[in-house]
């Protein structure tokens, strides 16, 4: 009994040891997941990294906070983050790309509070999304972005992305967690779904730090991005029938 104990827990130290340096080296990060890995039970993947927003449209976001919190205004400005990569996409390259959208909220005392930056309309992404992308400028306040999705049955979730609390623009990226047994979670693939997008961006929160929470705050928004499966829709039959009537 004794040594089937002591070979319990060296394969527990072991996993854990194999674990830690994965992360170390890495390849498991919170802040950087690799989309690769993420709910792949497959090794038929075809992903594609594509633009979902360049923030570019006059109208296209709305912001919103508690009217008992302060004011908030958003607009867009001429000017886009240097280190941002190109897409690796030929039709999206041509697209134009030289705003980012501002957000001004006049905060009226400390406290907990929350805004909201919000699409005119969900946005959907075709395929299974692994992870969401956004260029963010936080002027070095500890709030904290979230990320507002949809999924396929309209069952609206919340992502955390990170914290503001950085100088200068930063690309903040989260994973998209797979649904453990396709009836709870995120919901995005299924035999009922059809060829129907299974997920969407509603858009932003930002949790607020009540002792940061004063005066006037301005933060900015590019280039939303998804890496995304599009295995089954590349791979689709020619002459498969659409399961939309």
């Amino acid at each position: 009994m004794k040594k089937l104990l002591l070979a319990v827990l060296s394969l527990t130290l072991a996993a854990g040891f194999v674990f830690a340096q994965s992360d170390n080296n890495g390849s498991v990060s919170l802040s950087d997941p690799d989309a690769s890995n993420i709910g792949n039970d497959s090794a038929r993947q075809a992903l594609r990294e594509v633009s979902v927003e360049r923030f570019e449209r006059e109208g296209s976001w709305n912001v919103k906070i508690s009217p008992d919190y302060g004011v908030i205004s958003g607009r867009l400005f001429d000017g886009s983050p240097l280190a941002k990569e190109s897409l690796n996409d030929a039709d999206n390259q041509e697209m134009e790309d030289s705003k980012v959208f501002g957000v001004k909220v006049e905060f009226f005392r400390r406290g907990i509070n929350s805004f909201y930056i919000t699409s005119a309309r969900p946005i959907p992404i075709e395929g299974v999304t692994k992870t969401v992308s956004v260029w963010a400028c936080g002027r070095n306040m500890g709030h904290q972005l979230w990320l507002l999705v949809q999924d396929y049955n309209g069952n609206n979730f919340e992502i955390w992305m990170g914290s503001l609390e950085f100088s200068g623009w930063k690309k903040l990226t989260t994973a998209i967690p797979p649904s453990p047994d396709g009836e709870h979670g995120i919901i995005q693939q299924s035999v009922y779904h059809g060829d129907k997008p299974g997920l969407r961006i509603v858009g932003f929160r930002v949790d607020c730090n009540p002792m940061e929470a004063k005066g006037s705050y301005y933060m900015y928004l590019d280039d939303l991005r998804a890496v995304t499966d599009l295995y089954d829709l590349e791979n689709k039959d020619a002459d498969d029938m659409m399961d939309n009537w």
